[in-house]
């Protein structure tokens, strides 16, 4: 249920306006003039605010001002009775949603009010996408280990050479492969992802390379692979050692020769495509096993990066806890949680088998199922 802050000085137009709003299902606040207004928005959040212009202590447009200038990006709907076309578009420059004279007609007001709400829902969308397109992307961590793959990320990622990421499932080779895009001369180009292991093999080759109309039975259509969609960026291919030996001879050409050819097709394509790839599998093992191609590994293979395991980090734990739960928090819209020394004293000791895949589980539901703050009570129920 959207919730409504209606600011006016006059008790018979707060009325009417509660109970129109109230009858279309809006839960409605009232404020006597700017002034109880500026407190209810310190006081609570609001999804919308229908507010007056014309009002004793503080008016619509010096409130309208101070929203803006502490960055409250609720949509404020300037009402006024004393209006005329410059009081609209002075509250329009400062940053009013829309401005209605009184009084105001009916379904021009619902209709305006359900486009503020739609404006405030996109906006709380955008910050939710960003928090997790950017903070849950960062690479946290400051031991040795760490240090030693930024500083190879660093000097890597400004050239082309292709890079193997190994490491344990959930240890965060993905992270290294997006921070090796976000660091190139490529940054602005696609980052395509395709996990291996999670595609049958008998479609692998069409994800990858694309396929023609009519070439197979469910081919109703032409389709782009993932290395045209990715020319002139990054294609990751994650969990490539468990990619089949047919895909796997494809690839290398399309190493080799920068040229790809559709399933079902014939003419050859030029490519312009950066790989990274990643495993959790000992590749010369499965070389041995015939199971990879060795001139696929040496071509996958021009720098290696290995993530240890969260064990073999423990000293990175406390700087992650603190992270996720900032991160994790900020999803929910809550404040972040305290979290008492023990309590981390429990989480470094823990083995982390799932590494940050898992510490990240579990501070989110530490932050949902714990208290005020994180106590050794809290870690040893939910771990």
């Amino acid at each position: 249920m959207a919730k409504i802050l209606v600011i006016d000085d006059e008790r018979a137009i707060r009325q009417v306006l509660k109970d129109i709003l109230g009858h279309e299902g809006y839960q409605v606040e009232e404020a006597v003039d700017g002034a109880e207004g500026m407190q209810k928005l310190k006081a609570g959040k609001f999804d919308a605010i229908l507010c007056d212009i014309k009002m004793p202590k503080m008016d619509g447009l010096e409130l309208l001002q101070w929203a803006k200038t502490e960055e409250i990006d609720t949509p404020m709907i300037m009402v006024s009775g004393h209006g005329n076309i410059e009081t609209a578009v002075e509250a329009v420059k400062k940053g009013a949603f829309d401005y209605i004279s009184k009084p105001p007609d009916l379904n021009r007001l619902l209709i305006t009010l359900r486009n503020a709400l739609d404006k405030t829902t996109l906006v709380q969308e955008t910050k939710t996408l960003k928090r997790k397109m950017g903070k849950g992307q960062e690479m946290i961590g400051a031991g040795p280990a760490m240090v030693q793959i930024k500083t190879t990320i660093a000097k890597v990622a400004p050239t082309d050479a292709r890079v193997l990421i190994t490491g344990e499932n959930g240890c965060g080779k993905e992270l290294v492969a997006r921070a090796l895009h976000a660091q190139s001369n490529r940054a602005a180009a696609p980052f395509i992802e395709v996990n291996c292991a999670a595609i049958p093999a008998e479609l692998i080759e069409s994800e990858l390379f694309g396929h023609e109309k009519g070439s197979f039975t469910s081919a109703v259509k032409q389709r782009i692979g993932k290395f045209e969609q990715a020319s002139g960026g990054t294609l990751f291919l994650d969990e490539i050692g468990d990619m089949g030996l047919s895909a796997q001879a494809k690839v290398l050409r399309a190493l080799q020769e920068g040229i790809i050819t559709r399933v079902g097709g014939e003419k050859a394509i030029a490519v312009d495509v950066r790989v990274i790839a990643a495993t959790n599998k000992n590749l010369m093992e499965e070389v041995a096993a015939k199971n990879f191609r060795l001139d696929l590994y040496h071509r996958l293979g021009v720098i290696l990066i290995h993530v240890p395991t969260l064990k073999e980090r423990k000293e990175d734990i406390p700087a992650l806890v603190d992270h996720f739960l900032q991160v994790i928090a900020g999803e929910y819209g809550q404040a972040a949680k305290p979290i008492e020394d023990k309590a981390m004293d429990l989480l470094l000791q823990h083995p982390w088998t799932g590494n940050i895949r898992e510490l990240r589980n579990v501070v989110e539901r530490l932050i949902i199922l714990s208290g005020k703050t994180i106590t050794p009570t809290d870690v040893k129920t939910y771990l």
